[in-house]
């Protein structure tokens, strides 16, 4: 894993979610009750939105057609969707974003 800076954007508030561009990545950073998840922004199955999408008991819902993803792990947890989105560790570092990426 290779520790990667986030220029730029501001970690999501609780309850929030931020889209950003890491290391050629897009990925969606989610704030759930003080614990940031990183997966990738789009869902799946079409492409969806997930930093668009809603957020309960860590799993996020695609805003296009529902398929659910568990934010910790990018498991499928309802389909759509038939493939898991990969998930990166993130933390603060210094007020900064960062996440790691493979």
């Amino acid at each position: 894993m290779t520790a990667t800076l986030v220029p730029g954007v501001t970690p999501p508030a609780p309850g929030g979610a931020v889209r950003a561009v890491v290391g050629g990545k897009t990925v969606a950073i989610f704030n759930v009750a003080g614990t940031l998840r990183a997966i990738d922004a789009r869902c799946t199955h079409v492409g969806g939105p997930l930093d668009q999408g809603t957020v309960n008991a860590g799993v996020v819902t695609c805003p296009l057609h529902g398929s659910q993803f568990e934010l910790a792990t990018g498991a499928v947890r309802r389909g759509p969707a038939a493939r898991p989105v990969t998930s990166y560790p993130v933390r603060i570092e210094n007020g900064h974003l960062v996440v790691d990426l493979p």
